[in-house]
This record gives structure tokens, C-alpha cells and sequence, in this order.
């Protein structure tokens, strides 16, 4: 199938910034696109073929936005899985498939699909509601500390929860959820591993992220990883075994905690690109937006090497400010080499939201995370 200056229309479930930054690579090679979000003002608008407003969770917008392209993709899990079955039925192509998705969609059937298939993760326990959590808890099932975690909906830190006394389960969500023992780690740490339609296979170096103790967002992603050999091949090991496990086609991004033993252990994973590969846009010799195309389009993937050691910042709107949005002193950060914005395109910020990225590259990732700490304390998402 000819994919370039061509009929052939790819269709993406998500108008956000990942498929902002994926309609970068559809532009430069000139596949025609499709998107659905139930944001009139999505960032993807300005730069997809065709927008369609639609609830992402409803069957028929799903299924009638895919009954019009070729090939259909996402940019976020959180979609109708049904709809994707009817329209894999009609021979439609949808990559990643619906029984990945159906799978990684909800985390007890994530974490059930760890435990089948012998990767390794934390200690958890699954209830059908969070009331259920304080009759366990009396009875000696779990123990304090442990994490919340809703089984559905989740993101950016939403749907997450450290408890350490019964106090902490107050004004949760009644919900399907788990209970997961609270690791002492190290360090958090991801893996990208691409597959594409004819099994090839290629894996990201390990990246090391920094989370915000507040928000539970990541605030640093750095490329490589401060760790030792051992413990990086344990954990592109366990990537690789996981994504051979699914057998996904496209992107997978798998989030690992690395134990105070240096035992590696599964987080959870997002079958798409993800803002632990943010960094590959300037830092590597294909990027992941790219690298995605390349898995669900057939063709062979690119290098997932490094050119450059990178470090990524993401900017959060700033606390107490919602409206319009600025950022102030950006201008600051121009000044400093190997320095790169990348504004998502949302014109209002609220406390915490994702309204974009800075990429900082260096031959010493020790440098790279100096300059990332100056972008960071320089600028700030605020509102007029």
C-alpha cells in the first residue's frame, strides 16, 4: 500500500499532545490523517487533515471514526474497546490491538497479566470496590503502607494514592481498584520497546525519571539512566520479555521500579508513545513518534540509539493558577545551548496540567540535568 501523497488515511484516537507531536512525523512524510477527541480545541486540530469531535468512550463515534481510515491508532488508552473489536471484525486494522488494549486498560488485568506471564511486579490484592479496602485491612489481608491504585481512568498521576492509615482512604472514588505493597526503589525507570507488523523488534536505552512528590507527575526524564550495566540489561530484559508476552504492534512504554536490591519490578505500562521517550525527539536517531509510525505502517524500524545524552522537563501549570495561560520568563531559556521547547498548544493551564516540555541535550548527562534544574527554575506556567 502506498501510505505517502496518497488516499490512504490513518486515523488517531486522542487529539492531545502525543498525537500533536505524532502529526509532526505524518506532516514530514505526508500521511494523511484523521483525529478524534471531544475537545473542539484539541492540540492535534491544527495540524491533522480531517478533526472530529467524539467521545473517545462511545461506541458509535469510535466506530464511525474508524469505519472512515485505513489503519487506526491511539494516543491514549482510555477508548471505547468494543467499538475496536466490531470495527478489527470488519477488517478493519487497528494497532495497538483491542485485546492489548483490553488488557493494559484496566490495572488489576494489567497486573493479573504480570503475575500470569512471570514478569515481575509488587505484591498487590484486587477489590471490585474501595469500600471493600477497610474490611481487608481490619482482617489482616493488607497492611499499611500500601498504594491505591483505580483500576480505570487514571493519568497523570490521577487515580493514585499512597495510604498509610485508614484516614487516607477518606474521599476516594468507589471504584474498582488495587491495593499494591509500597516498594522502597531506588529509582524509577522506563523502556520504550517498538514492534512492528512483522516482529521486528527494537528497545529504547533505559531512561531515569524524577517524579514530583505532590502532583505524582514525572518532572525529569533522563536519557541515559545514572545506573549500572547489570541493573540496565535487567531492565531492557524485562521490557523485552513483556512486550514479547502482549505482542503488541507499535510503541510500548514499560515504567520500572528498581528495588533497593536492584531487582527490577513492572509499575505499569501505555501502548503508545509516552512522555518517558520525550527526550528522542532531539536525543535520538529516531525518535519515538516516528518509531511508531514506522512499527504500525510495516516498515523497518529505525535506530533507537542515542545521539546525545538528553534530558527532559515537563511544564505543569503552576499552583493557584488557572486561565489563560503564560509562560513566563521562556524567553530566559533561549539563551542556553542545547535548550528546547516544545508548547503543546493549550490556551488554558490549571494547576498541574501538562502545557508542554524542554528538551536539554549534552555529550554529559550531568551537565544536561544542571540545565534542566536552570529550565526549570526559570520558567513558569501562569495565568494572566
Amino acid at each position: 500500500m502506498n501510505f505517502f501523497s496518497s488516499d490512504f488515511k490513518l486515523g488517531i484516537l486522542g487529539g492531545g499532545q502525543l498525537g500533536k507531536m505524532l502529526l509532526y512525523e505524518t506532516r514530514k512524510f505526508d500521511i494523511y490523517t484523521k483525529v478524534l477527541d471531544a475537545s473542539p480545541e484539541a492540540p492535534c486540530k491544527i495540524a491533522c487533515n480531517e478533526f472530529v469531535v467524539g467521545d473517545l468512550m462511545d461506541f458509535d463515534a469510535v466506530y464511525n471514526f474508524g469505519r472512515g481510515v485505513d489503519l487506526l491508532t491511539i494516543e491514549i488508552e482510555n477508548v471505547n474497546i468494543e467499538a475496536l473489536e466490531k470495527l478489527e471484525e470488519i477488517g478493519k486494522k487497528v494497532y495497538p490491538s483491542s485485546r492489548v488494549l483490553r488488557i493494559i486498560q484496566n490495572k488489576a488485568k494489567q497486573k493479573l497479566f504480570y503475575i500470569d506471564n512471570q514478569i515481575p511486579t509488587a505484591p498487590f490484592s484486587r477489590f471490585a470496590y474501595t469500600s471493600e479496602i477497610k474490611d481487608s485491612v481490619a482482617h489482616g489481608g493488607i497492611a499499611f503502607p500500601f498504594v491505591w491504585k483505580s483500576a480505570q481512568f487514571g493519568y497523570d498521576g490521577q487515580g493514585v494514592k499512597i495510604i498509610r492509615s485508614l484516614k487516607d482512604l477518606e474521599g476516594l472514588p468507589n471504584v474498582e481498584c488495587i491495593a499494591e505493597d509500597l516498594i522502597p526503589f531506588k529509582n524509577e525507570l522506563a523502556v520504550i520497546v517498538s514492534r512492528n507488523i512483522h516482529g521486528e523488534v527494537m528497545d529504547y536505552p533505559v531512561v531515569e525519571m524524577e517524579f514530583h512528590p505532590e502532583a505524582n507527575q514525572v518532572e525529569y526524564v533522563l536519557c541515559p539512566a545514572r545506573i549500572n550495566s547489570d541493573v540496565a540489561t535487567k531492565a531492557r530484559k524485562t521490557a523485552l520479555m513483556l512486550s514479547e508476552k502482549l505482542q503488541h504492534i507499535g510503541l510500548l512504554a514499560v515504567e520500572m521500579f528498581q528495588t533497593s536490591e536492584d531487582e527490577i519490578l513492572v509499575n505499569e505500562v501505555a501502548p503508545r508513545p509516552h512522555n518517558s521517550g520525550h527526550y528522542s525527539i532531539e536525543g535520538s536517531y529516531t525518535n519515538q513518534f516516528e518509531q511508531h509510525l514506522r512499527a504500525i505502517l510495516g516498515f523497518p524500524l529505525g535506530s533507537s540509539d542515542s545521539k546525545v545524552a538528553g534530558v527532559m522537563v515537563n511544564l505543569v501549570g503552576e499552583e493557584n493558577f488557572t486561565g489563560e495561560v503564560i509562560y513566563e520568563n521562556i524567553e530566559e531559556i533561549f539563551k542556553l545551548s542545547g535548550v528546547t521547547p516544545h508548547i503543546y498548544g493549550k490556551k488554558e493551564t490549571r494547576p498541574f496540567r501538562k502545557m508542554g516540555h524542554v528538551t536539554i541535550i549534552h555529550q554529559d548527562i550531568n551537565e544536561a540535568r544542571k540545565t534542566a534544574e536552570k529550565v526549570k527554575k526559570t520558567i513558569k506556567v501562569i495565568s494572566k
